[in-house]
């Protein structure tokens, strides 16, 4: 954050501190969202360095959330005005910069590995499989006979779930796995995790995207 005009250390730590919790938040003009007014959660906010009128922070905040915006917003409570200066994310959901990136020679090297020594460790290290993305998302396991049914657009029913993630809610975007964690689709369900368990028959949520291919697993017929 450049700050337009020279501002006591202890004024900045004062008021930087009062935007960590819940904030009202204006998308900027350009941007692809609506101008509407947003709450966004401000989960951890920390001073790195103050130097002239340069400020380095890092934030952790709910997805959504404007950086550029929100050092504005910072300008005009510390009455001085600022823009962001620079803006480096190191973290999106489960991706962590120290763990997960990787540059094109990263991976040419462990391409070529793989292909000399036929070794694929260093390349799977690399490309991680899809439901990694989806770590933090409430899960829904449902038997083998009902996965191939979901794959052709059937909606979500009772008898094929087997378990569901505790905190689920309704009308949450849940990812649908298989016995072996693998993807099957993204779900919308119609209850909490806890309405789930009880219910023994009819629809429990609409198929938001199929993300396996149809004939992946045998058609429920087959497990008659």
């Amino acid at each position: 954050m450049h700050l337009h005009k020279q501002i006591s250390e202890q004024k900045i730590r004062d008021i930087i501190y009062e935007f960590k919790g819940k904030i009202y938040q204006r998308p900027p003009l350009r941007s692809s969202v609506k101008q509407r007014l947003r709450i966004r959660e401000i989960y951890y906010i920390d001073i790195l360095e103050i130097e002239d009128r340069n400020v380095l922070f890092i934030i952790g905040c709910q997805a959504g959330t404007y950086i550029r915006k929100f050092v504005f917003d910072l300008g005009l409570a510390l009455g001085c005005g600022a823009h962001m200066r620079e803006l480096r994310r190191t973290r999106v959901g489960p991706f962590k910069e120290k763990d997960n990136l990787f540059n094109l020679q990263d991976i040419k090297d462990a391409y070529e590995f793989y292909i000399e020594e036929g070794d694929e460790t260093y390349l799977r290290k690399i490309i991680l499989p899809m439901e990694y993305a989806l770590t933090g998302m409430p899960k829904i396991i449902v038997r083998d006979s009902a996965v191939d049914a979901l794959c052709h657009g059937a909606k979500l029913t009772a008898p094929g779930i087997l378990k569901v993630s505790a905190h689920l809610k309704s009308n949450d975007l849940a990812c649908v796995l298989t016995l072996k964690n693998e993807l099957v689709a993204l779900v919308e369900p119609k209850y909490s995790a806890s309405q789930i368990v009880k219910i023994d028959h009819g629809v429990i949520g609409k198929v938001n995207r199929v993300i396996m291919p149809i004939n992946t697993y045998p058609s429920w017929k087959s497990y008659k």
